[in-house]
């Protein structure tokens, strides 16, 4: 018996109730569809998770099951657990050596241009295929400087699993909504960092994430750890390819600024139009901390995206730059929350949203200011570029202020693409389709010039494709 068939023999033996096992040309092992305490065991099973980390998944379930979806926001109504596989595994372990990886797993990101990113600019990168990293790689510069840049599974059994099990899931706790509790249960891949005191990165971090499998889910966990005085820049990629049926991702990120210390988490997420993205995002900066976030949403039919900064600490800021492209069929819901807990912090929203085909864009901010966050300053800017009558814009901002020591501004504006401006660039020689795009890249641009060259030039080329109705 050849070795493929007794492989095949050997799934066809255990129980088909629990798995639906596919090896087709790509090799997948896939747990069957849904969600149930036992597609919880199971996954655990596969992580080989510690006692506290399966009491912890099967607690999650049991919230997820009692919590309501959000009664805002766009209609997810025909998003069904019972149609999503929640783990979905290449067969192929994580590799440290890119020759390793398998050639059609390695065909993909090299279309990406991950090796090639790679070779250039970062000191560290994560590939995650469907549920799983199947690469992971880091400067020997890097690891010597102390910085630990692993994937979340070697964190959570590893020598780390302390700081792990201290920070997992406490700054997003399952309770806070439906699918932060469904992250809880299922979570798998994703990217633990942290980076010691003192310690500044010349060059950025990467993970990128892949979904490639048809009616899956991907539920990475990234937790970054900057300590005191550290200085970090976090890149995070996203793709999928499109299908004619749902494939969600609901992954969290939870970031922690130590005192005085400064992170940049950047994120260029390219859903195929079937995707519903139901991302959870938090920070908490400490005393004089830093944090920026700049945010570049395309793709996906559905998003639910609002990264939120808790200003913990005296002087802490946070800077949330984002941008949303919404084309037809597409309902992008995203904003940033600033929450400002102590004296003298500051923050500043900056986002710009553009909805064609039929698109629409909705923008929400959010700012709290406690009572004793005196001497706080938050400031909102949202600009919104609608390219036909079809399309739709809204804004809906939130501000509550418990001191009146305080300042605080909020502006917004929503207009169309200028003829005069469109007919000027065409005298120059310039088409139509061309000038609108320059136009529409120019209105990103003050996104685009916050993120490292190879990733502003992928941007622009999204912004390009969306205008011709391509992607």
């Amino acid at each position: 018996m050849s070795e493929e068939n007794s492989k095949k023999t050997v799934v066809n033996d255990i129980d088909r109730s629990m798995y639906d096992f596919r090896y087709d040309e790509k090799d997948f092992y896939r747990i069957r569809q849904g969600l149930t305490p036992e597609i919880v065991s199971k996954i655990s099973d596969e992580k080989d998770d510690p006692p506290w980390m399966r009491e912890f998944r099967q607690k999650s379930l049991d919230i997820y099951n009692q919590l309501k979806e959000p009664e805002w926001g766009p209609d997810i109504t025909d998003l069904h657990m019972d149609q999503i596989a929640t783990y979905v595994r290449p067969n192929t372990k994580m590799q440290g050596d890119w020759k390793d990886v398998p050639k059609d797993i390695k065909d993909t990101f090299e279309k990406l241009g991950i090796p090639e990113a790679e070779r250039k600019s970062l000191a560290g990168v994560g590939a995650q295929y469907d549920s799983e990293l199947v690469y992971h790689n880091v400067r020997d510069e890097v690891a010597k400087e102390g910085v630990v840049y692993t994937d979340f599974e070697s964190a959570v059994k590893g020598p780390y699993a302390d700081m792990v099990r201290k920070y997992f899931m406490k700054l997003v706790k399952p309770s806070d909504h439906k699918f932060a509790a469904l992250h809880g249960a299922v979570w798998s891949g994703g990217s633990f960092v942290y980076v010691p005191k003192g310690v500044h990165l010349t060059f950025p971090l990467q993970s990128y994430f892949r979904l490639n499998a048809k009616g899956a889910g991907q539920f990475e966990h990234t937790l970054i750890i900057v300590d005191e005085g550290a200085d970090l820049h976090f890149i995070e990629g996203c793709s999928a390819p499109k299908y004619n049926v749902a494939n969600l991702h609901a992954g969290c990120v939870e970031l922690y600024v130590a005192k005085n210390a400064h992170l940049r988490y950047s994120t260029i997420e390219n859903w195929s139009k079937n995707m519903y993205n139901l991302n959870t995002k938090r920070a908490r900066v400490e005393e004089g901390g830093t944090i920026e976030w700049v945010s570049g949403s395309f793709g996906s039919h559905v998003s639910y995206l609002y990264p939120e900064s808790d200003l913990a600490g005296e002087r802490a800021r946070a800077e949330f730059t984002g941008i949303t492209f919404a084309g037809s069929g597409q309902d992008l819901d995203t904003g940033a929350k600033m929450v400002h807990l102590a004296p003298h912090t500051s923050s500043v929203i900056t986002t710009k949203s553009i909805s064609k085909g039929g698109g629409i864009s909705t923008y929400r901010s959010a700012i709290y200011i406690a009572k004793n966050a005196k001497g706080s300053k938050a400031s909102v800017s949202c600009q919104s570029l609608m390219l036909d009558s079809e399309s739709r814009s809204d804004t809906i901002p939130a501000m509550e202020i418990l001191t009146d020591d305080a300042d605080v501004g909020h502006e917004a504006r929503i207009g169309r693409i200028s003829n005069e401006a469109v007919f000027y660039l065409m005298s120059r020689g310039i088409s139509e389709e061309e000038a609108r795009a320059m136009i529409v890249s120019g209105f990103a641009n003050p996104v685009s010039k916050e993120l490292p060259l190879e990733y502003a030039v992928e941007m622009n080329n999204l912004i390009r494709l969306e205008m011709k109705g391509t992607l």
